[in-house]
C-alpha cells in the first residue's frame, strides 16, 4: 500500500542525496543510508532540485534576456545546487573509460579524484551541448513554457539514473552505489512510470510540439540502454560515477532532441 509519509521521506532522502539542499532531520529518523525504495522519488526530488533554475529561466525569458546568458544560468544554478554531483560522475567516467586499459586500470583512474584529460574534454562538451541547447529551445516557447521543458528534462534524467542503476549490477564491492543499495524493482517501476509521466506532461503544458515531444522522450529511451552496454563491456557494471554520468547523457540527449524539433 502506497503510504503518503514514506514517500515524503524518500523524496527528502533523495533530494539530499542528489544536491547540497539540507533537509529536515526528522526524514532521516532510522535510515540507514540505503536508497533501495527512495529512488522511486528521484524524478520527483529531480523537479524540486531543478525549480529555481526553471524559475529564473521563465524570469529571464519574461524579461527578454538573452537566450545564451540565460541558458548559462541556468546551468549554473543547477551545478551550484548539485554541487557538480553529476559532472563530476561524467568526468571521472570519461576518465576511466577513455583512459583504462582494462577493468582493473578503469575502475582504479574512476576512483581517483583528479581530473584527466577525457574528463576535462567531456565537461566541457556537456556544459557546452547544454548551453547551446537551451539556448536554442527557449526563445521557441513561452516563459512559463521553457520553464516547464526544464523541470521535464529534469525529470527524465533522474529516472535515467534509476533505470541506469537498476539494469547492470554493480561493478564494484564497495562504493557509493553499493552502499546505497541495489534499487527495489517495485521502485523502479515506480520511478520510471512518474518520471516518463511527468516529463510527458509537463512537455504538453510547455507547448512541446508533439515531435520534439516525442524525439525527447526516443532520446531517453535509447540513451540509457546504449550507455549501458558500453559500460557493461568497459568496466563491467554499474558506479555512483556511471549513474552520475548517465544524468548528464540524458540531459544533454534530451535537450538535443528538442532543440532539433521545438
Amino acid at each position: 500500500m502506497f503510504n503518503v509519509s514514506d514517500f515524503i521521506d524518500d523524496t527528502a532522502r533523495s533530494v539530499a542525496f542528489l544536491s547540497r539542499i539540507h533537509m529536515p532531520q526528522r526524514h532521516f529518523i532510522g535510515f540507514d543510508g540505503r536508497l533501495s525504495r527512495a529512488v522511486r522519488a528521484f524524478p520527483l526530488a529531480g523537479l524540486l532540485i531543478v525549480l529555481p533554475a526553471a524559475a529564473v529561466a521563465s524570469i529571464f525569458s519574461a524579461v527578454h534576456a538573452d537566450p545564451l546568458f540565460t541558458a548559462f544560468t541556468v546551468v549554473a544554478i543547477q551545478s551550484l545546487i548539485t554541487g557538480a554531483l553529476h559532472e563530476d560522475g561524467l568526468a571521472d567516467t570519461a576518465d576511466g573509460l577513455g583512459g583504462g586499459r582494462d577493468r582493473e586500470s578503469a575502475l582504479v583512474i574512476m576512483k581517483d579524484s583528479r581530473i584527466g584529460s577525457f574528463g576535462a574534454i567531456a565537461l566541457v562538451l556537456s556544459l557546452g551541448l547544454r548551453v547551446s541547447a537551451l539556448a536554442a529551445i527557449l526563445p521557441q516557447l513561452s516563459p512559463t513554457g521553457g520553464g516547464l521543458a526544464i523541470l521535464a528534462v529534469a525529470a527524465l534524467s533522474r529516472t535515467a539514473m534509476v533505470w541506469h542503476w537498476s539494469r547492470l549490477p554493480p561493478a564494484r564491492t564497495d562504493g557509493v552505489a553499493v552502499s546505497a543499495g541495489e534499487p527495489a524493482p517495485g521502485a523502479v517501476q515506480f520511478a520510471i512510470a512518474f518520471g516518463i509521466i511527468s516529463a510527458a506532461v509537463l512537455m504538453l503544458f510547455a507547448g512541446v510540439p508533439m515531435l520534439a515531444a516525442i524525439l525527447a522522450l526516443a532520446a531517453f529511451g535509447a540513451a540509457v540502454p546504449a550507455f549501458g552496454q558500453i559500460i557493461v563491456r568497459k568496466i563491467g557494471g554499474h558506479t555512483g560515477d556511471t549513474i552520475g554520468a548517465t544524468q548528464q547523457l540524458v540531459e544533454i540527449a534530451v535537450l538535443a532532441a528538442l532543440a532539433l524539433a521545438v
